[in-house]
């Protein structure tokens, strides 16, 4: 069986952070059915605004809830403005300016950003060499299946079940949720009359069954609550947009609701550890309510309705309950705390932006490690037959710490400042002000801009064989196969 390691067990041999990093060889080698379980959910297109946990008022979310109350709540965890880069941030530890995907990149429509197996190394990759059990479900679109129809496995997946994202000249590709068009090892087919998220589900959850004996990293990127706005099996007479994106939120907390049970039917739920957030803010034709503010939706955008993700991590065993912390954390810290959860070891290229935040995740540590958290990459795509119409050499950006915040533009210049503490909303720009406090912000953030590359990464393609919906791109900016 898979026993777990309780976080007394952990408390006792590691009495610091020092003695943290000891614990794979001290607790974990050579004990795989000992080390924890790791499921990453992550929502799409949904702001703390449409979490009751988070102060919402427009919907009641009572399993996403639970998790928080039965765990650890984060308020400055900061996922990417918009889709791919979020996605592509998450699995390789790397900002978007190091991978390119500094903007929303969509793969099988395009060909463009191509999410390069031999360029990154992924968090599913890390713990497969660590003897982990890898799935993935929900969805991908940062490869085109039919151009590497091995893509997930090379990306260090067992197993998956996905859409991939709409697919050029393949009309019923574009279909995630009512009559889903899902890839899974055997290849790709319509599901008739499905609903693509129980698909999903129902998938991820028949692996775990299969595999509770197996430390299992779980991946489930929802389709749910991106549009287009659907009716659910359980509110199937939804219609309008607030009455049916409801129906999809509720729809979301219910399948993490399945998600536990089934953990607890399997009898590893103390030994799983569960982390829930959103890949980025609600779309911009949604307004929600929260703590009696009206919010909206943040999506491509960098304020922190896009930006300061609902984040939230639950295991009765190993993750201390009922807190709330202003921690700082970033997708970036996903790879390298995933691998010192389950005492794998990292690469050392490519490099990995993040640090682990596993002790605070314990309880061994009161905070994590980061001074600072960053995200950039938003904005849709502008196109032409000729490349990419809008790529800049280094890509505007946020950057935080627990008080101030600053907006950089393209021209590495800090444009705006605010004091998060009086001004959570953004409202009041302290750009100009000269007191002491904004001053030393600000040399503060420009010392971390001038340690970055003066110039971000280009996105890459390798499309091969070659796709006639493949957007050119100059050819400094093509990497040759």
């Amino acid at each position: 069986m898979n026993a777990p390691i309780s976080r007394r067990q952990f408390l006792h041999h590691a009495a610091s952070a020092a003695a943290l990093a000891a614990i794979p060889s001290a607790i974990l080698a050579g004990a795989r059915r000992r080390r924890p379980n790791i499921v990453f959910i992550m929502v799409d297109d949904l702001g703390k605004e449409w979490i009751s946990a988070y102060g919402a008022e427009d919907i009641e979310t009572p399993n996403i809830d639970a998790l928080a109350a039965g765990g650890m709540k984060f308020t400055s965890a900061y996922s990417m403005p918009q889709c791919t880069p979020s996605r592509v941030t998450l699995l390789t530890g790397q900002y978007p300016c190091r991978t390119g995907w500094v903007n929303h990149w969509d793969v099988p429509r395009w060909g463009i950003g191509y999410f390069d197996p031999t360029q990154y190394t992924t968090v599913a990759t890390v713990l497969k060499r660590a003897g982990y059990t890898t799935a993935a479900a929900g969805k991908w679109q940062i490869n085109d299946f039919r151009v590497m129809p091995d893509a997930m496995r090379k990306h260090g997946f067992d197993d998956w079940c996905l859409w991939t994202g709409y697919e050029t000249d393949n009309p019923p590709s574009g279909k995630r949720y009512w009559d889903p068009y899902v890839n899974t090892p055997t290849g790709s087919k319509t599901h008739k009359g499905k609903f693509g998220p129980d698909v999903y589900a129902d998938y991820l959850l028949d692996f775990a069954e299969r595999h509770k004996d197996e430390p299992m990293f779980l991946y489930w990127p929802m389709c749910l609550t991106h549009g287009p706005l659907v009716h659910t099996p359980e509110e199937p007479n939804a219609t309008g947009i607030y009455p049916r994106h409801k129906a999809m939120v509720r729809y979301t907390d219910k399948l993490v609701g399945r998600l536990v049970a089934k953990l607890e039917e399997l009898r590893v739920r103390d030994n799983t550890i569960i982390i829930f957030t959103t890949d980025n803010g609600s779309g911009g034709g949604i307004t929600g309510t929260r703590n009696a503010r009206q919010v909206k939706g943040g999506k491509g955008k960098k304020s922190e309705a896009g930006t300061c993700a609902p984040f939230i991590v639950n295991c009765p065993d190993l993750v201390p309950a009922g807190v709330t912390t202003n921690a700082l954390t970033d997708f970036t810290d996903l790879l390298p705390t995933f691998a010192e959860l389950a005492g794998a070891k990292i690469p050392g290229k490519p490099e990995v932006d993040g640090v682990s935040i596993a002790p605070l995740l314990l309880g061994v540590d009161d905070d994590s490690p980061r001074q600072w958290i960053m995200a950039l990459g938003h904005g849709p795509a502008k196109l032409d037959e000729k490349g990419v119409r809008g790529q800049h050499d280094y890509a505007s950006r946020v950057i935080r710490d627990k008080r101030y915040k600053v907006w950089v533009d393209t021209n590495r210049q800090i444009t705006e400042l605010y004091d998060l503490q009086t001004d959570p909303w953004e409202e009041e720009n302290l750009i100009a002000s000269d007191a002491p406090p904004h001053l030393a912000a600000k040399k503060k953030f420009q010392s971390i801009i001038d340690s970055m590359p003066a110039k971000d990464a280009r996105p890459k393609y390798r499309p091969s064989p070659s796709q006639p919906w493949e957007r050119a791109l100059p050819e400094k900016d093509r990497r040759t196969p």
